[in-house]
């Protein structure tokens, strides 16, 4: 299946951009006729039929439509600090939209490495691995968000922080793989390099968050990011190779 993204689809017709029909008529060689999909990545997926391959402006018509196409049954927000090498946070949001997040906020806290974010190149780094991974659901990013106001704000599921500072709670630390329940909405907070400060973790305990672990070893941010994605993943997965 080729995959091509089109926030704007109005069926029956579309045109794709010049960089889409670039790629679908010179590189995939697609002609009059040929069969491929487009997403809004909100969900919907159509599978269209090529009208006129032209190089700059391919336009393509609307042959059948798919609500919700394989949509999760859980719903996973990841707060993540900017790594300092910006190549660690894109290959982040690569692999965690393969595997699976709804939204990606970059947080900026106490001990942030690197404050300036970018996001156009950001929702590109999405599109595209939206697009490989072949799903119809685009992750939300949002903007560059000071660690205070992202724990006051309000948030329908559970919250928690992973970090790796002395236990603040009589319950202590719970592996995340462990404590996640199938089918259950949960945002996880992932610190910079030098992880959340004192400060920072005591806030987030008294605003309610649970305290995680990731396990034993040690993991970079962005490593960290991602095994808190597959551990989402692997908790709502089917029970066997049947589905039961």
């Amino acid at each position: 299946m080729q995959l091509f993204y089109a926030p704007d689809l109005v069926p029956p017709h579309h045109t794709l951009s010049e960089e889409e029909s670039r790629h679908c008529v010179r590189v995939l060689r697609l002609a009059a006729g040929d069969t491929l999909h487009l997403t809004d990545g909100r969900g919907t997926l159509y599978r269209c039929a090529v009208e006129e391959a032209d190089v700059r402006r391919c336009t393509v018509r609307v042959e059948e439509r798919f609500d919700e196409w394989e949509r999760r049954p859980y719903r996973l927000t990841l707060a993540v600090a900017p790594t300092k090498n910006a190549d660690r946070y894109e290959w982040f949001l690569e692999k965690a939209t393969e595997v699976g997040v709804d939204r990606v906020v970059p947080i900026e806290t106490a001990r942030s490495e690197r404050r300036v974010f970018r996001p156009a190149r950001a929702e590109k780094v999405l599109a595209a691995a939206m697009k490989q991974s072949l799903k119809a659901y685009m992750p939300r990013l949002d903007p560059l968000t000071p660690f205070e106001r992202l724990v006051a704000e309000p948030f329908a599921g559970r919250r928690m922080i992973a970090h790796c500072d002395t236990p603040r709670s009589g319950a202590g630390k719970r592996y995340l793989a462990a404590t996640l329940r199938p089918g259950e909405e949960a945002m996880v907070l992932i610190g910079p390099e030098g992880d959340f400060s004192p400060e920072e973790i005591d806030r987030a305990v008294a605003a309610g968050f649970e305290e995680i672990t990731l396990g034993d070893q040690r993991l970079r941010t962005e490593t960290a990011a991602v095994a808190a994605a597959v551990m989402a993943a692997v908790a709502n997965a089917p029970s066997g190779p049947d589905g039961r």
